[in-house]
């Protein structure tokens, strides 16, 4: 397969897919006159890259879990512990945004949105966070 089929079967741009070939979390075959051949194996790979990106893995956690996920030694607790991280940091993210929401919220209600000048958004944006 070349990159426009593995794009599309994937559903991820080819410019993504050639970023992963650069930083290494995929290796296709390259053709005599270098252009990249595919195997099903990139395919699954990629598939698994884009789901795991979509759950928000970061990069690295993806290359984690794909030499977890290669190695047939590996233990659940392992693969469990990356998720578990991950989630924590997407509970902590959830706690910033409501912060975030609560503040602007806040901020929101006490402006009158009239003609006048004054604003309070505007207010509490340029004061220092506590």
């Amino acid at each position: 397969m070349n990159i426009g089929d593995v794009s599309r079967l994937s559903g991820l741009p080819a410019k993504t897919i050639r970023y992963y070939e650069d930083i290494g979390l995929i290796k296709p075959l390259r053709s005599s006159n270098g252009y990249r051949a595919f195997r099903d194996k990139d395919l699954h790979k990629l598939n698994f890259l884009a789901r795991a990106r979509s759950l928000g893995f970061s990069i690295e956690d993806c290359r984690t879990l794909l030499e977890l996920y290669e190695d047939q030694d590996r233990t659940s607790a392992d693969v469990k512990k990356v998720a578990e991280t991950h989630l924590e940091r997407i509970d902590e993210k959830i706690r910033e945004l409501k912060a975030m929401r609560e503040t602007l919220n806040e901020l929101v209600d006490a402006c009158h949105g009239d003609h006048r000048p004054d604003c309070p958004i505007l207010k509490g944006l340029s004061s220092p966070t506590q």
